[in-house]
């Protein structure tokens, strides 16, 4: 197989399909390359204002179409970002948008726009790819493993007190999400660099997609709404959420639902989710996507009244294996071998040491093996090599190599992404 720079840039499907593959040259072509996902939601192609609002974030040429006679039957594209991992940041492709007509289903065309869109990325130096999945029987045919869970929770606001009395100090203020990104921003990126499965936020980010409160986002709920906790100093936790007002024989139904909450510290948080869950008038506080060492689990005296359901959160594939594990820390000295099985990008494929000392190819004998998706399930620390042994997705070669391993692997919380993109 050819080195993915030797790849061309447009992928020609067979003959009877008549199909070409490539990335969108223009904002109209991306019009056009949203469409197929929009179909699933019953909509029609987006209109120019919200075309131009999706390309401030994700360039045309970073969005993938599968054009047949200039229609375009599935879109892929990959946001540019810097990804936290244990340790450090990281380039990676946040895949999103995939989708295919159902006029052209099982015919290989999302395995098409997948080829071509990984190896533009490995090819521009982007070692990790991360998405979160519709459905989760799609990605693992392209290398990607399940990187972490996330938590949704539906709390009545009646069974929301805490274990304790906890005194919570400064004061929240509301303000207008339109200028809230000089106060939220500084918050958001000290967790965020902290935070594995976090990405670092543009301000472009922030007003075109974070910030933004378009009609269609609200869905049942009202308008964004941003409070901030307000100590001496800066701000040191934020909050950004939704209301629905109801109302069912003059008692409240009401919800809260919110969208992110963040804070520095343990107490930062503790006071910002207090304000949440005293709002007035709301019968109940709904949330999602959480961590799943979310710190309400410990706060709350009936932890249970949370509704705490967990679901598949982000999904990891590691394009580079050497650039990508070398960006991440270990624990101990020492290191481990582990042979890498990869179909999808076979440069990966091979015996890899790794460890505190580095990452690189050996002809030692391994003492694991495994296919590259249980790398990236790994990679954020959402999941355990003995864990992943548990569920038969990982061979142990050498007796006492999944325990070491994980010794080597392990890390201090749980990966979070706190936004579906």
């Amino acid at each position: 197989m050819r080195d993915v720079r030797d790849r061309p840039s447009i992928w020609e499907m067979s003959a009877e399909m008549d199909l070409e593959i490539r990335p969108c040259v223009s904002a109209d072509e991306v019009r056009h390359a949203l469409a197929p996902i929009r179909h699933y939601f019953g909509r029609s192609a987006p209109n120019q204002d919200q075309v131009e609002r999706f390309t401030r974030v994700l360039p045309a040429s970073r969005m993938y179409a599968a054009w047949e006679g200039g229609r375009a039957v599935g879109g892929l594209g990959a946001f540019p970002f810097q990804l936290t991992v244990p340790g450090g940041r990281v380039p990676a492709a946040g895949v999103t948008i995939a989708a295919v007509l159902p006029t052209h289903r099982r015919r290989g065309v999302l395995r098409g726009m997948m080829r071509a869109l990984l190896d533009a990325c490995h090819a521009r130096g982007e070692p990790v790819a991360y998405l979160w999945a519709t459905e989760d029987t799609i990605y693992g045919r392209f290398g990607f493993g399940l990187a972490s869970l996330t938590a949704e929770i539906d709390l009545a606001r009646e069974r929301s007190a805490f274990h304790t009395s906890l005194a919570t100090s400064g004061r929240v203020r509301l303000i207008p999400p339109a200028t809230a990104e000089e106060l939220v921003a500084p918050i958001y990126e000290r967790v965020a660099v902290e935070t594995p499965g976090m990405f670092a936020r543009s301000s472009t980010w922030w007003q075109a997609r974070t910030l933004d409160d378009p009609e269609w986002r609200r869905g049942p709920n009202g308008d964004l709404q941003c409070a901030v906790l307000e100590n001496e100093g800066p701000p040191t936790a934020y909050a950004l959420y939704r209301m629905n007002s109801s109302v069912e024989r003059r008692l409240q139904i009401g919800s809260v639902a919110v969208i992110e909450a963040v804070g520095v510290s343990p107490e930062a948080n503790c006071a910002i989710w207090r304000y949440l869950l005293d709002i007035d008038w709301m019968a109940r506080v709904k949330a999602w996507p959480l961590p799943l060492d979310h710190p309400l689990l410990l706060l709350l005296a009936e932890p249970r009244r949370l509704g705490f359901t967990l679901r598949d959160g982000v999904w990891v594939r590691l394009l580079d294996i050497k650039t990508a594990l070398s960006a991440r820390s270990y624990q101990l000295q020492g290191s481990v071998v582990i042979e890498v099985i990869d179909e999808f990008c076979p440069w990966n494929a091979g015996c890899w040491r790794i460890g505190s000392a580095g990452v690189e190819r050996t002809d030692e004998a391994p003492a694991l093996r495994c296919d590259a998706s249980v790398l990236g399930s790994v990679y954020l620390g959402g999941f355990t090599w003995t864990q992943l042994a548990r569920g038969l997705r990982v061979q142990e070669l050498i007796r006492g190599a999944i325990v070491h391993a994980d010794s080597i692997f392990q890390v201090t919380s749980a990966p979070w992404c706190p936004e579906i993109f």
